[in-house]
Protein backbone atom coordinates (compact mmCIF):
# COMPACT_ATOMS: atom_id res chain seq x y z
CA UNK A 1 0.00 0.00 0.00
CA UNK A 2 1.16 3.59 -1.06
CA UNK A 3 1.65 5.68 1.84
CA UNK A 4 1.99 9.81 1.86
CA UNK A 5 3.53 11.52 4.84
CA UNK A 6 2.86 15.19 4.94
CA UNK A 7 4.45 17.88 6.89
CA UNK A 8 3.40 21.38 8.19
CA UNK A 9 4.08 23.71 5.57
CA UNK A 10 6.50 26.94 6.61
CA UNK A 11 6.57 28.57 3.84
CA UNK A 12 9.14 30.60 2.02
CA UNK A 13 10.80 33.69 2.86
CA UNK A 14 9.44 35.77 0.43
CA UNK A 15 5.99 35.30 2.17
CA UNK A 16 7.19 37.07 5.49
CA UNK A 17 7.55 40.58 3.45
CA UNK A 18 5.05 42.99 3.87
CA UNK A 19 4.20 43.81 0.26
CA UNK A 20 2.73 46.82 0.90
CA UNK A 21 5.24 48.24 3.67
CA UNK A 22 7.99 46.83 0.87
CA UNK A 23 6.22 49.30 -1.52
CA UNK A 24 6.05 52.04 0.88
CA UNK A 25 10.20 51.87 1.22
CA UNK A 26 10.16 51.91 -2.18
CA UNK A 27 8.81 54.90 -2.52
CA UNK A 28 11.72 57.16 -3.25
CA UNK A 29 13.31 55.19 -5.57
CA UNK A 30 10.01 54.72 -7.55
CA UNK A 31 9.44 58.86 -7.02
CA UNK A 32 13.12 59.39 -8.36
CA UNK A 33 13.34 62.87 -9.85
CA UNK A 34 16.60 61.99 -11.53
CA UNK A 35 19.98 63.83 -11.94
CA UNK A 36 22.93 61.59 -10.67
CA UNK A 37 25.84 63.79 -9.27
CA UNK A 38 29.36 62.56 -8.02
CA UNK A 39 29.82 65.63 -6.28
CA UNK A 40 26.23 64.95 -4.38
CA UNK A 41 25.20 61.78 -4.54
CA UNK A 42 22.17 63.16 -6.04
CA UNK A 43 20.91 61.95 -9.74
CA UNK A 44 21.31 64.17 -12.64
CA UNK A 45 20.00 61.82 -15.46
CA UNK A 46 17.17 59.83 -16.12
CA UNK A 47 17.29 56.62 -14.10
CA UNK A 48 16.85 53.69 -16.14
CA UNK A 49 14.12 51.61 -14.47
CA UNK A 50 15.65 47.60 -15.19
CA UNK A 51 14.87 45.12 -13.01
CA UNK A 52 18.80 44.93 -12.48
CA UNK A 53 17.94 48.24 -10.44
CA UNK A 54 15.08 47.27 -8.85
CA UNK A 55 16.41 44.00 -7.24
CA UNK A 56 19.12 46.76 -6.00
CA UNK A 57 16.60 48.97 -3.95
CA UNK A 58 14.52 45.92 -2.32
CA UNK A 59 17.90 44.83 -1.00
CA UNK A 60 18.76 48.12 0.64
CA UNK A 61 15.12 48.02 1.54
CA UNK A 62 15.47 44.43 3.49
CA UNK A 63 19.12 45.47 5.05
CA UNK A 64 16.89 48.30 7.00
CA UNK A 65 15.38 45.56 8.74
CA UNK A 66 11.93 44.31 10.15
CA UNK A 67 10.77 43.24 6.84
CA UNK A 68 12.29 39.78 7.34
CA UNK A 69 12.51 37.38 9.89
CA UNK A 70 15.57 38.54 11.83
CA UNK A 71 16.97 35.07 12.21
CA UNK A 72 16.48 34.96 8.23
CA UNK A 73 18.26 38.18 7.42
CA UNK A 74 21.95 37.33 8.59
CA UNK A 75 21.53 34.20 6.27
CA UNK A 76 20.68 36.04 3.31
CA UNK A 77 22.67 38.80 3.85
CA UNK A 78 25.81 37.08 4.52
CA UNK A 79 26.51 37.61 0.96
CA UNK A 80 24.58 40.31 -0.33
CA UNK A 81 25.63 39.94 -3.83
CA UNK A 82 22.78 38.32 -5.49
CA UNK A 83 24.79 36.73 -8.22
CA UNK A 84 26.72 34.65 -5.76
CA UNK A 85 23.60 33.95 -3.75
CA UNK A 86 21.41 31.84 -5.18
CA UNK A 87 18.64 31.61 -2.26
CA UNK A 88 19.12 35.85 -2.17
CA UNK A 89 18.23 36.21 -5.94
CA UNK A 90 15.40 33.43 -5.65
CA UNK A 91 14.12 35.86 -3.07
CA UNK A 92 14.18 39.01 -4.93
CA UNK A 93 12.87 37.76 -8.19
CA UNK A 94 9.56 36.43 -6.29
CA UNK A 95 9.15 39.60 -4.19
CA UNK A 96 9.20 41.32 -7.73
CA UNK A 97 7.19 38.47 -9.32
CA UNK A 98 5.01 39.46 -6.30
CA UNK A 99 4.88 43.04 -6.87
CA UNK A 100 3.41 42.56 -10.60
CA UNK A 101 1.28 39.87 -9.45
CA UNK A 102 -0.36 42.34 -6.95
CA UNK A 103 -0.24 45.11 -10.00
CA UNK A 104 2.41 47.72 -8.64
CA UNK A 105 4.70 47.32 -11.45
CA UNK A 106 4.35 46.17 -15.31
CA UNK A 107 7.46 44.31 -16.13
CA UNK A 108 8.46 44.31 -19.91
CA UNK A 109 9.86 41.93 -22.14
CA UNK A 110 13.59 43.29 -23.41
CA UNK A 111 14.08 43.71 -26.29
CA UNK A 112 16.63 42.84 -29.12
CA UNK A 113 18.97 45.71 -30.75
CA UNK A 114 18.30 45.85 -34.25
CA UNK A 115 21.34 45.80 -36.92
CA UNK A 116 23.10 48.85 -37.27
CA UNK A 117 21.19 50.14 -40.53
CA UNK A 118 18.62 50.20 -38.42
CA UNK A 119 19.14 51.61 -34.87
CA UNK A 120 18.40 54.66 -33.77
CA UNK A 121 20.43 57.39 -33.74
CA UNK A 122 23.16 57.30 -30.91
CA UNK A 123 23.12 53.80 -30.42
CA UNK A 124 26.06 52.26 -29.03
CA UNK A 125 24.92 48.82 -28.36
CA UNK A 126 26.39 45.86 -30.55
CA UNK A 127 23.54 44.29 -32.86
CA UNK A 128 21.68 41.44 -31.69
CA UNK A 129 22.69 42.64 -28.19
CA UNK A 130 19.76 42.13 -25.50
CA UNK A 131 18.25 44.97 -23.28
CA UNK A 132 17.93 44.88 -19.71
CA UNK A 133 14.50 43.75 -18.53
CA UNK A 134 12.14 46.57 -17.44
CA UNK A 135 9.24 47.98 -15.60
CA UNK A 136 6.57 50.65 -15.10
CA UNK A 137 5.11 51.82 -11.83
CA UNK A 138 0.97 51.32 -12.14
CA UNK A 139 -1.71 53.39 -11.52
CA UNK A 140 -2.25 51.40 -8.22
CA UNK A 141 0.68 51.66 -6.60
CA UNK A 142 1.17 55.69 -7.25
CA UNK A 143 -2.21 56.01 -5.68
CA UNK A 144 -0.68 53.84 -2.43
CA UNK A 145 2.43 55.80 -2.03
CA UNK A 146 -0.46 58.55 -2.20
CA UNK A 147 -2.30 57.22 0.79
CA UNK A 148 0.59 55.93 2.88
CA UNK A 149 1.91 59.79 2.41
CA UNK A 150 -1.37 61.12 3.36
CA UNK A 151 -1.95 59.13 6.08
CA UNK A 152 1.48 59.91 7.82
CA UNK A 153 1.30 63.62 7.40
CA UNK A 154 -1.82 63.71 8.68
CA UNK A 155 -1.27 61.82 11.32
CA UNK A 156 1.75 64.74 12.24
CA UNK A 157 -0.96 67.08 12.27
CA UNK A 158 -3.05 65.08 14.74
CA UNK A 159 -5.76 65.31 12.66
CA UNK A 160 -8.08 61.96 12.97
CA UNK A 161 -10.69 62.90 10.37
CA UNK A 162 -11.26 65.07 7.62
CA UNK A 163 -13.90 65.84 5.36
CA UNK A 164 -15.37 68.76 2.47
CA UNK A 165 -14.46 72.32 2.77
CA UNK A 166 -16.72 74.25 5.57
CA UNK A 167 -17.83 78.15 5.18
CA UNK A 168 -19.42 80.34 7.17
CA UNK A 169 -22.35 80.64 5.08
CA UNK A 170 -25.62 78.45 5.47
CA UNK A 171 -27.69 76.85 2.78
CA UNK A 172 -30.52 74.63 2.60
CA UNK A 173 -29.33 70.93 1.80
CA UNK A 174 -29.22 67.26 3.15
CA UNK A 175 -27.94 67.59 6.36
CA UNK A 176 -28.99 70.26 9.08
CA UNK A 177 -26.97 72.57 10.89
CA UNK A 178 -28.19 75.51 11.47
CA UNK A 179 -32.09 76.60 12.29
CA UNK A 180 -34.89 76.65 10.05
CA UNK A 181 -35.74 79.59 7.65
CA UNK A 182 -38.94 80.26 5.19
CA UNK A 183 -38.71 78.56 1.89
CA UNK A 184 -37.03 80.62 -1.24
CA UNK A 185 -37.37 80.20 -4.78
CA UNK A 186 -34.28 78.11 -5.84
CA UNK A 187 -33.92 76.68 -2.28
CA UNK A 188 -33.24 73.04 -2.14
CA UNK A 189 -36.58 71.54 -0.87
CA UNK A 190 -35.59 69.86 2.60
CA UNK A 191 -38.42 70.48 4.36
CA UNK A 192 -38.53 71.28 7.75
CA UNK A 193 -41.84 69.10 8.16
CA UNK A 194 -42.64 70.73 12.17
CA UNK A 195 -42.05 74.22 11.71
CA UNK A 196 -44.37 73.95 8.19
CA UNK A 197 -47.07 72.63 10.55
CA UNK A 198 -47.03 74.92 13.13
CA UNK A 199 -46.75 77.95 10.80
CA UNK A 200 -50.24 76.23 9.15
CA UNK A 201 -51.76 75.87 12.70
CA UNK A 202 -50.69 78.60 13.98
CA UNK A 203 -52.82 80.60 10.79
CA UNK A 204 -55.98 77.97 10.34
CA UNK A 205 -56.10 76.25 13.61
CA UNK A 206 -55.77 72.68 14.50
CA UNK A 207 -58.36 70.66 12.11
CA UNK A 208 -58.31 68.42 9.14
CA UNK A 209 -57.73 68.45 6.37
CA UNK A 210 -55.05 71.09 6.90
CA UNK A 211 -54.25 73.33 4.02
CA UNK A 212 -50.80 74.70 3.66
CA UNK A 213 -49.75 78.40 1.77
CA UNK A 214 -46.85 78.56 -0.03
CA UNK A 215 -45.96 80.63 2.96
CA UNK A 216 -45.52 78.06 5.29
CA UNK A 217 -43.25 76.31 3.43
CA UNK A 218 -40.22 75.83 6.27
CA UNK A 219 -36.62 74.13 5.48
CA UNK A 220 -33.82 73.11 7.02
CA UNK A 221 -30.47 75.08 7.04
CA UNK A 222 -27.47 73.31 6.44
CA UNK A 223 -23.44 74.93 6.72
CA UNK A 224 -22.76 75.59 2.59
CA UNK A 225 -19.86 73.36 1.35
CA UNK A 226 -17.88 74.87 -1.31
CA UNK A 227 -16.21 72.95 -4.10
CA UNK A 228 -12.48 74.20 -5.29
CA UNK A 229 -10.55 73.72 -8.64
CA UNK A 230 -6.88 73.85 -7.48
CA UNK A 231 -3.67 73.61 -10.40
CA UNK A 232 -0.36 72.33 -8.26
CA UNK A 233 2.38 74.30 -10.09
CA UNK A 234 5.84 72.42 -9.44
CA UNK A 235 9.08 73.82 -10.37
CA UNK A 236 11.27 71.23 -12.04
CA UNK A 237 14.08 73.74 -13.03
CA UNK A 238 17.77 72.56 -12.11
CA UNK A 239 18.01 74.58 -9.00
CA UNK A 240 15.72 71.71 -7.53
CA UNK A 241 18.21 69.02 -6.80
CA UNK A 242 21.17 71.56 -6.49
CA UNK A 243 23.89 71.39 -3.44
CA UNK A 244 23.13 67.37 -2.58
CA UNK A 245 19.10 68.09 -1.71
CA UNK A 246 16.22 66.36 -3.52
CA UNK A 247 13.69 68.94 -3.33
CA UNK A 248 11.54 67.70 -6.28
CA UNK A 249 11.01 64.09 -4.81
CA UNK A 250 9.12 65.10 -1.51
CA UNK A 251 7.19 67.96 -3.63
CA UNK A 252 5.63 65.02 -6.28
CA UNK A 253 5.06 62.58 -2.61
CA UNK A 254 2.54 65.77 -1.54
CA UNK A 255 1.27 66.28 -4.94
CA UNK A 256 0.56 62.51 -4.54
CA UNK A 257 -1.29 62.72 -1.21
CA UNK A 258 -3.27 65.80 -2.35
CA UNK A 259 -4.80 63.80 -5.24
CA UNK A 260 -5.82 61.30 -2.91
CA UNK A 261 -7.10 63.37 -0.75
CA UNK A 262 -9.36 65.15 -2.87
CA UNK A 263 -10.36 62.19 -4.85
CA UNK A 264 -11.65 59.96 -1.66
CA UNK A 265 -12.85 63.13 0.46
CA UNK A 266 -13.42 65.91 -2.03
CA UNK A 267 -14.75 64.39 -4.86
CA UNK A 268 -16.43 68.01 -5.79
CA UNK A 269 -12.79 69.38 -6.38
CA UNK A 270 -10.40 68.69 -8.89
CA UNK A 271 -6.85 69.28 -9.14
CA UNK A 272 -4.42 69.76 -12.15
CA UNK A 273 -0.76 69.71 -12.38
CA UNK A 274 1.21 72.21 -14.06
CA UNK A 275 5.48 71.69 -14.54
CA UNK A 276 6.67 75.10 -15.33
CA UNK A 277 10.24 75.24 -16.53
CA UNK A 278 11.79 76.83 -19.39
CA UNK A 279 8.37 76.81 -20.07
CA UNK A 280 5.29 74.98 -18.69
CA UNK A 281 3.26 71.54 -19.20
CA UNK A 282 0.22 70.30 -17.93
CA UNK A 283 0.70 66.76 -17.04
CA UNK A 284 -1.83 64.14 -16.07
CA UNK A 285 -1.04 63.10 -12.50
CA UNK A 286 -0.85 59.36 -13.33
CA UNK A 287 2.62 60.55 -15.06
CA UNK A 288 3.67 62.17 -12.09
CA UNK A 289 5.86 59.71 -11.02
CA UNK A 290 7.75 59.80 -14.28
CA UNK A 291 8.48 63.52 -14.42
CA UNK A 292 11.89 64.64 -13.80
CA UNK A 293 13.90 67.67 -13.05
CA UNK A 294 16.18 69.13 -15.90
CA UNK A 295 18.96 71.15 -16.87
CA UNK A 296 16.17 74.58 -17.25
CA UNK A 297 15.30 77.93 -15.82
CA UNK A 298 12.41 78.85 -14.17
CA UNK A 299 9.70 80.55 -16.24
CA UNK A 300 7.06 81.33 -13.84
CA UNK A 301 4.87 83.74 -16.35
CA UNK A 302 4.48 80.62 -18.21
CA UNK A 303 3.40 78.20 -15.62
CA UNK A 304 0.80 81.20 -14.58
CA UNK A 305 -0.52 81.58 -17.58
CA UNK A 306 -1.21 77.35 -18.41
CA UNK A 307 -2.84 77.29 -14.55
CA UNK A 308 -4.77 80.46 -15.48
CA UNK A 309 -6.43 78.75 -18.47
CA UNK A 310 -7.15 75.60 -16.85
CA UNK A 311 -9.01 77.53 -13.89
CA UNK A 312 -11.04 79.12 -16.37
CA UNK A 313 -12.23 76.49 -17.49
CA UNK A 314 -13.36 75.28 -14.13
CA UNK A 315 -17.22 75.71 -12.94
CA UNK A 316 -15.88 76.40 -8.89
CA UNK A 317 -16.34 78.37 -5.93
CA UNK A 318 -12.99 78.62 -5.27
CA UNK A 319 -10.01 78.89 -7.71
CA UNK A 320 -6.56 78.77 -6.56
CA UNK A 321 -3.24 78.25 -7.35
CA UNK A 322 -0.83 75.87 -5.14
CA UNK A 323 2.99 76.96 -6.58
CA UNK A 324 6.00 75.05 -5.27
CA UNK A 325 9.16 76.38 -5.65
CA UNK A 326 12.87 77.56 -4.67
CA UNK A 327 13.63 79.57 -7.53
CA UNK A 328 13.58 83.12 -8.82
CA UNK A 329 12.14 83.36 -12.18
CA UNK A 330 14.49 83.59 -14.52
CA UNK A 331 13.03 83.18 -18.01
CA UNK A 332 10.36 84.29 -20.07
CA UNK A 333 8.57 83.36 -23.59
CA UNK A 334 8.79 86.32 -25.90
CA UNK A 335 6.31 86.72 -28.49
CA UNK A 336 8.08 85.79 -31.24
CA UNK A 337 8.21 81.90 -28.83
CA UNK A 338 11.93 82.60 -28.13
CA UNK A 339 13.03 81.80 -24.00
CA UNK A 340 15.05 84.52 -22.15
CA UNK A 341 16.67 83.77 -20.18
CA UNK A 342 18.62 85.26 -16.95
CA UNK A 343 19.87 83.34 -13.77
CA UNK A 344 21.51 86.33 -12.57
CA UNK A 345 19.80 87.98 -9.94
CA UNK A 346 16.24 89.59 -10.15
CA UNK A 347 16.20 90.67 -13.73
CA UNK A 348 13.40 93.30 -13.43
CA UNK A 349 12.17 92.60 -17.12
CA UNK A 350 11.40 89.24 -16.32
CA UNK A 351 9.91 89.99 -12.67
CA UNK A 352 7.92 93.01 -13.79
CA UNK A 353 6.29 90.20 -16.54
CA UNK A 354 5.86 87.98 -14.23
CA UNK A 355 3.50 90.25 -11.81
CA UNK A 356 1.38 91.32 -14.25
CA UNK A 357 0.39 87.74 -14.84
CA UNK A 358 0.15 87.30 -10.94
CA UNK A 359 -2.16 90.75 -11.52
CA UNK A 360 -4.38 88.79 -14.13
CA UNK A 361 -5.19 86.02 -11.55
CA UNK A 362 -6.25 88.72 -8.72
CA UNK A 363 -8.58 89.96 -11.71
CA UNK A 364 -9.86 86.85 -12.17
CA UNK A 365 -10.77 85.80 -8.83
CA UNK A 366 -7.71 82.78 -8.57
CA UNK A 367 -5.45 82.66 -5.34
CA UNK A 368 -2.15 81.72 -5.27
CA UNK A 369 -0.78 80.12 -2.00
CA UNK A 370 3.76 79.97 -2.78
CA UNK A 371 5.62 77.29 -0.62
CA UNK A 372 9.29 78.69 -1.28
CA UNK A 373 11.86 75.73 -0.32
CA UNK A 374 14.60 78.53 -0.23
CA UNK A 375 15.42 81.50 2.39
CA UNK A 376 17.40 83.89 -0.55
CA UNK A 377 16.66 87.18 0.46
CA UNK A 378 15.95 88.36 -3.25
CA UNK A 379 13.54 85.52 -3.16
CA UNK A 380 11.94 86.46 -0.18
CA UNK A 381 10.89 89.69 -1.56
CA UNK A 382 9.55 88.31 -4.37
CA UNK A 383 7.28 86.00 -2.79
CA UNK A 384 6.05 88.68 -0.27
CA UNK A 385 5.14 90.98 -4.06
CA UNK A 386 3.23 87.96 -5.21
CA UNK A 387 1.14 87.61 -1.58
CA UNK A 388 0.42 91.01 -1.50
CA UNK A 389 -1.10 91.30 -4.99
CA UNK A 390 -2.81 88.55 -4.90
CA UNK A 391 -4.12 88.26 -1.03
CA UNK A 392 -2.37 84.78 -1.19
CA UNK A 393 -0.67 83.36 1.77
CA UNK A 394 3.05 82.33 1.71
CA UNK A 395 4.86 79.78 3.24
CA UNK A 396 8.72 79.38 3.87
CA UNK A 397 9.36 76.14 5.03
CA UNK A 398 12.13 72.83 4.14
CA UNK A 399 11.12 69.94 1.36
CA UNK A 400 10.44 67.40 4.41
CA UNK A 401 7.87 70.15 6.04
CA UNK A 402 6.22 70.60 2.62
CA UNK A 403 2.90 68.03 3.21
CA UNK A 404 2.22 69.67 6.52
CA UNK A 405 1.91 73.16 5.73
CA UNK A 406 0.14 72.46 2.24
CA UNK A 407 -2.56 70.27 3.48
CA UNK A 408 -2.67 72.29 6.23
CA UNK A 409 -3.45 75.39 4.15
CA UNK A 410 -5.88 72.68 2.34
CA UNK A 411 -7.84 71.29 5.11
CA UNK A 412 -8.51 74.91 6.48
CA UNK A 413 -12.05 76.61 6.51
CA UNK A 414 -12.51 77.97 3.21
CA UNK A 415 -14.80 80.67 3.35
CA UNK A 416 -16.71 82.97 0.54
CA UNK A 417 -19.36 85.52 0.73
CA UNK A 418 -22.77 85.33 -1.48
CA UNK A 419 -23.69 88.61 -2.82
Amino acid sequence: MRYIRYSRYTGEPWDEVDLQELVHRLGDYFLHSGFPSMYYGVSEFDPERTLEQLRQAILQALEQGDLLPPELLPQLLENPDPAQNEQLRELLDQLIERLAREGYISPQQPQITPPPDQAPRGSIAAPGEREQARFEITDKALDFLGFKTLKDLLGSLGRSSFGRHDTRDLATGIESGGASRPYEFGDTLNLDISATLSSAIRREGARLPLPLDYRDLAVHQCEYQSSCATVLMLDCSHSMILYGEDRFTPAKRVALALSHLIRTQYPGDSLHLVLFHDSAEEMPLGQLARAQVGPYYTNTREGLRLAQRILLRQKKDMRQIVMITDGKPSALTLPDGRIYKNAFGLDPFVVSETMQEVAKCKRAGILINTFMLASDYSLIHFVQQVTELCRGKAYFTTPYNLGQYLLMDYLQRKTRTIH
